[in-house]
């Protein structure tokens, strides 16, 4: 009997002690905030996310997931209601997303914004607020893989084609081609070290006596244009040249306008008096061309000789 009365004893004390336990677990994970229900309602896939599933915002634990399951107003749509604490920042353009814990492939929410100053969103246990859910980047790559693997097998396919049998011919010919042409050009690069010993520098020694005989002619004209500016400054000095030669040339256009103003028109008085003097000479020279009497009877009437119509003889009167 004793033995039974151990053993109860030892029973008891065992659970008492797990029922003291369970207690004191539940203590600690109690909830001691106000927390605020907020849902997602989703198309996406939430694969790995479970209920009591963390809830950060940006990192920070903020609350937990209390419940998943289908959403009566969005048939196909996953409703997922999040439990989150009061101050947490959860404001118009706050987002979610399903981020993965390592390599368990357990996942939680995160809560993040734009970073932009943003109003609150009022809470409403009743009607709880959505949050919009963004597709993660796993999701992103599930969504593309199908693309991206199609991608793959093209480039794979072009791939083999390039590293094909023929190819592969044609690129160890093009690379024996290659070695030929690196030894023709290294032949080249060596006979043409040595035309540039042998021809260039003596070539360029003529040729920098040549630059140093135009550097003597270029001096040369330097000093002769010297020379010649000197000679234009004394030209075109004052009571020099050329003001001399202007001041002669204006002295010489003055005497030209007094000889047209006043020489000329007695030149032209004393030219027509000659000439109405000629004529009247002309006209006297025929005047006594035609009538030689007139030097001796004079210009009067002269008597009409023999044969001349009205001739009288001498005596036919009498």
């Amino acid at each position: 009997m004793e033995n039974k009365a151990h053993a109860m004893a030892a029973g008891i004390f065992v659970v008492a002690v797990t029922a003291l336990l369970v207690l004191l677990a539940a203590w600690l994970t109690r909830d001691t905030g106000e927390r605020d229900i907020y849902e997602i309602s989703t198309r996406e896939t939430v694969s790995g996310l479970q209920a009591q599933a963390a809830v950060r915002y940006r990192g920070v634990d903020v609350g937990k997931v209390s419940s998943i399951g289908f959403d009566p107003k969005a048939a196909g749509s996953v409703l997922i209601r999040l439990e989150v604490d009061h101050e947490a920042p959860v404001t118009r353009d706050t987002f979610a997303q399903l981020s993965y814990q390592g390599v368990t492939g357990l996942a939680f929410v995160q809560l993040d914004d734009e970073g932009k100053p943003s109003p609150r969103i009022e809470p409403n246990n009743a009607q709880p607020p959505r949050i919009p859910l963004r597709p993660s980047l796993l999701s992103k790559l599930t969504t593309r893989g199908e693309a991206i693997l199609d991608q793959i097998e093209k480039t794979v396919n072009r791939a083999n084609e390039v590293l094909g049998d023929a190819n592969q011919k044609r690129l160890a010919l093009a690379l024996d081609n290659l070695g030929v042409a690196a030894a023709d050009a290294s032949q080249l690069a060596k006979r043409l070290d040595a035309t540039v010993v042998k021809g260039v520098d003596p070539a360029l020694a003529e040729a920098r006596v040549t630059m140093k005989s135009i550097q003597v002619n270029v001096d040369e004209i330097g000093k002769t244009a010297a020379d010649f500016g000197k000679t234009a400054r004394r030209l075109n000095e004052k009571d020099g040249p050329l003001d001399r030669l202007a001041q002669g040339t204006e002295s010489l256009s003055h005497a030209a306008d007094s000889f047209n103003a006043a020489t000329l028109p007695r030149i032209n008085r004393v030219t027509e008096d000659a000439s109405r003097a000629v004529r009247q000479l002309g006209r006297t020279a025929n005047s006594i061309r035609e009538n030689p009497q007139s030097l001796i009877y004079g210009t009067g009437q002269i008597d009409p000789g023999p044969g001349e119509p009205g001739f009288t003889p001498p005596g036919a009167g009498k």
